[in-house]
């Protein structure tokens, strides 16, 4: 099967025999239909653990067939391991509009540093506060429209950003146990770029 889309981005065409798909993500695929008949099985298995569904797939669970029209109806004997897996790296976007900024570190027009560090070994800060759950969540705080963006709670938690600017955000993972440290973003296709593997630039745009 060959991806052309990724969470509404158009990508290069990548051919693979399986996709990881990990929850909010999505993938567009155009699969060949080339053999000259027969039937296939489509497995689809959940991840292990409390979130997780069944897995495995006795008597049928987790499985479709795909079936030639003018094969027999029975039930698939393929049983090919993935030899060529989704590696996410290799998706390239088909358009590329180029990351804004400067390349190279302070390169952007706001810079953020996010310093994280550990209180007695029991709670996390970033920059020195440590997040407290609001009363009425951020996001139903927006949606009011009855605060401005500086009002925002939890006091220190909220970091506004300006629009048509790019960020750079930097996240040193010293003083902080199980770093390095991630972030996982929503941004405009081709927004991103990053520099080195603490320091992620984005547009606001």
């Amino acid at each position: 099967m060959t991806i052309i889309e990724a969470d509404g981005v158009n990508t290069q065409p990548l051919t693979v025999d399986s996709i990881r798909i990990y929850a909010g993500q999505r993938y567009s695929f155009v699969l060949d239909a080339n053999k000259a008949g027969g039937n296939y099985w489509v497995r689809a298995e959940p991840p292990e653990g409390l979130d997780g569904g069944p897995t495995g797939f006795e008597g049928g669970i987790n499985s479709a067939i795909l079936h030639y029209a003018g094969s027999l109806e029975v039930d698939p004997i393929t049983q090919t391991q993935s030899i060529d897996p989704l590696v996410e790296s290799n998706l390239h976007p088909l358009e590329n509009p180029g990351a804004p900024g400067q390349p190279y570190v302070g390169g952007a027009d706001v810079l953020i540093n996010l310093d994280f560090s550990v209180v007695n070994r029991k709670y996390y800060t970033i920059n020195g506060v440590t997040y407290q759950p609001p009363s009425v969540p951020t996001l139903l705080q927006i949606l009011s429209g009855t605060r401005k963006a500086s009002e925002l709670l939890p006091s220190g938690s909220v970091y506004t950003l300006p629009p048509n600017k790019v960020i750079e955000i930097s996240m040193p993972a010293h003083g902080a146990l199980g770093g390095p440290v991630s972030m996982l973003l929503h941004v405009t296709a081709g927004s991103t770029d990053c520099c080195t593997p603490s320091i992620l630039s984005i547009s606001t745009e």
